[in-house]
């Protein structure tokens, strides 16, 4: 059964009160990055993936997409995306991102924000996202930093007196599922090493033309 932790009300609520759910991209601190890596959307088929609130479908759109499906697992995640996010050229389905299983040439854009993550196995989407692009397309994603998974703790580690001693990443090479606190909830998500992102694309087919790791911005 796959994981599905952002239905659960207690967890849905403490999401809703996170600065990036109420400022949409402009709270998101990779956003600055992220959008540097998008290509023309004007005039393309795009798919999100783990569309969440559909912040980036509306995005898409506003930039000329001329159709956006957005695929999230969580319900509730699409009842908010419906209310908040909406637009003629926009879609929303419910289903996991495991469960992609579109026709080639049905998207020139893929995307997707901070949702991979969440997936045990990450070279089969990506090769189910190859399939499903025109000759040419993109595939534009973040994830959680490696290092911040690594462990599995994702918390600072205190010395004797209360002050912050390290960020532990001892278990970096070790991919695999994590289970950690997220929101006050037990939340399963899987570590893999930067070789190991890159592998998956690359043994999928894609030529990988950019990586960026974000660092955050002084805010104005």
């Amino acid at each position: 059964m796959k994981e599905n932790v952002y239905d659960n009300s207690k967890f849905f609520d403490a999401y809703g009160r996170m600065y990036r759910s109420i400022h949409g991209l402009d709270g998101a601190g990779e956003w600055h990055e992220l959008r540097k890596l998008f290509p023309d959307f004007k005039g393309k088929r795009v798919l999100d993936i783990g569309c969440g609130y559909g912040w980036h479908c509306t995005y898409a759109a506003e930039q000329g997409a001329s159709y956006v499906l957005g695929i999230d697992i969580s319900e509730r995640m699409l009842e908010i995306a419906g209310e908040k996010n909406k637009s003629p050229n926009v879609e929303y389905q419910k289903m996991a991102m495991e469960d992609i299983d579109f026709t080639e040439d049905s998207f020139d854009i893929v995307i997707s924000s901070l949702a991979l993550h969440y997936s045990p196995d990450f070279g089969d989407i990506c090769r189910k996202v190859y399939k499903s692009l025109s000759g040419g397309g993109s595939f534009v994603f973040s994830v959680e930093h490696p290092i911040f998974t690594a462990h599995g703790l994702q918390a600072w580690i205190y010395d004797v007196n209360g002050e912050i001693y390290h960020w532990p990443v001892d278990r970096y090479f070790e991919q695999g599922r994590r289970d950690t606190t997220f929101l006050g909830e037990k939340v399963a998500k899987y570590h893999r090493t930067i070789t190991g992102y890159v592998k998956g694309l690359t043994q999928a087919g894609f030529v990988l033309m950019d990586i960026v790791e974000p660092v955050p911005v002084d805010a104005e």
